[in-house]
């Protein structure tokens, strides 16, 4: 590594996606370019009385690619999605672990963690007494376990931590990394989101908000941007970058895939579910990272828009693409993912971002 901190470029050397469409990278971008639909009726819990009663949900995977069997029992789902989806972004990047594992860090973004778990360990409480609930609960349920067994699993023993900041936190992992790497801490980084909100607690929780569609069609749930839209439908995955410093990457003769240039945060500070009047957040964070790229917003080519399908988001998010883009808005191509594999919660900024990476990759 050479130069200053903040002249070190990141690039993308590896990618890793479990998603409603797909269980692996190239199911998932086979599928999307088909048009195919990853909403489905829900199999993972009973929603008889539940009013929302679709998801996403990830198609069978075989845990023991990467993981043993007392690791599976030791693992909520949310830990399984990311450290399967970190094994398929590790094994295309062929870094050296071994060698460099103390240069390797791993960041990954989990909304509401090992839910699941959680709810089961509840009814054992409840049901059983306190003394029946298992001692591996903690470990289990923390958002922070997702990157701490991806770390475990892989020999990453560079920077390690967990961004818990809802819908964004998948995202959050990735622009943390790559200011990592761009300062020096790192020379990769494994980064990302991952989610397993499909149960019967978070579905409630959520339709109860008046945050999910009521729509249990599959085929007319998730509909963002559209004008009939009536909520988000809740779906599961995990999507994973390898991120690296360029010089490094090029100097092992990495596969390089895409670019980092920029990320840009900003807070609403307006209200604990809506988005602000006007779009003005989103608006903002984009333009700081444009600002940062030190780049136009004319050369941006395609928008992969957060559009969630909610009545609120969809509308302020359209608000905030014309207040940077002008008349620009209207020429540059923009679409939600969420159209095909639902709402992944923390793990949504990991996935589509994976699915940009492979839109830059494939050119389509």
């Amino acid at each position: 590594m050479t130069g200053t901190p903040e002249g070190r470029r990141v690039v993308v050397t590896g990618i890793g996606i479990l998603s409603a469409v797909g269980a692996g990278r190239d199911e998932t971008w086979k599928n999307l370019l088909a048009g195919m639909n990853g909403i489905d009726h829900t199999t993972h819990v009973e929603t008889e009385d539940l009013p929302s009663r679709v998801s996403g949900e990830v198609p069978e995977f075989d845990l023991s690619t990467y993981i043993d069997r007392k690791g599976v029992r030791r693992m909520d789902r949310f830990t399984h999605l990311a450290v399967c989806a970190a094994g398929e972004a590790l094994d295309q990047a062929k870094l050296d672990l071994a060698a460099e594992g103390d240069r390797i860090g791993c960041m990954i973004g989990s909304g509401i963690g090992g839910i699941g778990t959680l709810e089961q360990e509840f009814d054992v409480f409840f049901h059983k007494g306190p003394n029946r609930v298992s001692p591996l609960l903690v470990p289990m349920f923390i958002p922070d376990m997702a990157a701490g067994q991806t770390s475990i699993r892989f020999g990453l023993r560079g920077p390690n931590y967990n961004t818990v900041s809802a819908c964004a936190s998948g995202a959050d992992a990735i622009g943390t990394a790559f200011e990592v790497i761009r300062r020096g801490d790192a020379v990769a980084m494994v980064a990302g989101g991952s989610e397993a909100c499909v149960t019967r607690m978070s579905i409630a929780a959520f339709a109860n908000s008046q945050a999910l569609s009521t729509n249990n069609d599959p085929n007319t749930a998730s509909r963002p941007f559209d004008a009939n839209r009536d909520g988000f439908v809740i779906g599961e995955g995990a999507g994973i970058l390898v991120l690296e410093d360029r010089e490094h990457a090029e100097a092992r003769g990495a596969q390089i895939f895409a670019e980092v240039v920029s990320y840009g945060q900003s807070a609403d500070a307006f209200h604990v579910t809506a988005p602000s009047e006007n779009g003005e957040g989103a608006a903002r964070a984009m333009n700081i990272a444009i600002g940062k790229a030190g780049i136009n917003a004319s050369d941006i080519d395609y928008l992969n828009a957060h559009g969630t399908s909610t009545p609120l988001n969809d509308k302020f998010e359209t608000m905030s693409i014309k207040t940077v883009f002008g008349e620009g808005a209207y020429a540059v191509p923009v679409s939600s993912s969420k159209s095909m594999i639902g709402h992944t919660l923390g793990a949504a900024g990991g996935i589509e971002s994976a699915i940009t990476v492979l839109s830059i990759v494939n050119q389509k």
